[in-house]
């Protein structure tokens, strides 16, 4: 059987001109992503002649774009009078205008990562504490889990080779599928 080369190339080409667009898009877009997750929330209840209940919780805020993200600010409704940042890094506390407070970090580089710690006592809830977190090019995003190591680059480059491969092979599979069942159909209809 005979491979029609233009039709071949005529479906192909918008596909891999999807994927070299995907690639080149991912290489010259070199921006600052920030994600945030807290890392727990607990109480507890302290004993002694005056029993008293403790709240803490904690919030780690990263960098996991390719750029320096510029002016992070961590918003708050109520901002607790004890609260830690590890690493020791340099911040400032800003009053808002209209109520609330804000933990601004100058910069944060590619990876780098800042945990904020808090201590406060009730009636105040670490849902009463938080109002969004954003920086220079947009809103950090809010993951709801830990994350997961990144694999180095030339893995996540192998896999990416391999799910290519596995795209070309299946598409090349439905192709012959189509030329067997129309050759199938033709022989029947004789």
């Amino acid at each position: 059987m005979e491979i029609n080369w233009s039709v071949l190339a005529t479906i192909a080409s918008p596909i891999i001109a999807l994927f070299i667009g995907v690639a080149v898009d991912k290489l010259i877009e070199r921006r600052a992503t920030i994600i945030a997750y807290f890392t727990h929330a607990a109480a507890f209840n302290l004993a002694g002649a005056n029993p008293i209940t403790v709240h803490t919780h904690g919030i780690v805020i990263k960098n996991v774009g390719k750029r320096t993200a510029a002016d992070i600010r961590v918003r708050h409704t109520i901002l607790p009078e004890n609260f830690n940042v590890f690493p020791n890094i340099q911040y400032r506390v800003e009053s808002l205008p209209m109520g609330g407070t804000e933990i601004v970090f100058p910069a944060l580089v590619p990876n780098e990562q800042v945990t904020i710690s808090y201590l406060y006592l009730p009636p105040l809830l670490f849902s009463q504490i938080h109002a969004g977190i954003r920086h220079s090019e947009g809103f950090a995003t809010e993951v709801r889990a830990l994350p997961a190591p990144r694999y180095p680059a030339w893995i996540r480059r192998i896999v990416l080779l391999l799910l290519i491969l596995g795209i070309i092979a299946f598409i090349y599979l439905l192709r012959e599928g189509l030329v067997f069942l129309h050759s199938l159909s033709v022989l029947l209809k004789k």
